[in-house]
């Protein structure tokens, strides 16, 4: 094997010539993977003029010096465009957005928080989803303002996915 099997970091081999463009070249792979912020959401078109560290989502369709890297994560640096294809469950932070982009199925997918609970200051304010609430029927006084606006906070809750 010639090189790392997640992120393909170049490996030296022993007698090799020129181990500082290996080694070299596995420094810029750690650089773009060590904590990868992108610069907006995937693009199929390079931009011009990019600086040097700024990074990119490949989209589907990628054109220019991007053909051929669908998905992958594009850095420029002094030598040009380098790419590194993005596995399952990879993570980027979009400066633009401050949002995290995250690689499933195939596919760069933004604003999703997968979780089983979700805490503030120690307290669980949102759990696993709870089963529907049914709307209010019964009672000897009927006042149809409470059961309006009752029947409005369950579908606000189903809608949010907190209830079934």
């Amino acid at each position: 094997m010639d090189h790392s099997p997640r992120f393909a970091l170049p490996f030296l081999a022993p007698g090799q010539a020129q181990k500082e463009w290996f080694h070299n070249e596995a420094l810029q792979r750690i650089d773009m993977l060590l904590w990868p912020v992108v610069e907006g959401p995937p693009m199929a078109t390079p931009p011009s003029g990019p600086a040097a560290g700024a990074c990119y989502l490949v989209a589907a369709g990628a054109t220019g010096a991007w053909a051929g890297e669908d998905g992958s994560l594009a850095c420029f640096t002094d030598g040009g465009w380098r790419f590194v294809a993005a596995i399952e469950g990879a993570r980027v932070l979009d400066r633009t957005s401050g949002q995290m982009v995250e690689r499933r199925s195939g596919n760069w997918e933004t604003g999703v928080v997968r979780a089983q609970e979700l805490r503030i200051n120690g307290q669980a304010v949102v759990g696993e989803r709870q089963a529907a609430i049914g709307d209010p029927l019964g009672g000897a006084v009927v006042d149809v303002e409470c059961r309006s606006a009752v029947s409005s906070i369950l579908a606000g809750l189903g809608a949010h996915g907190l209830i079934g």
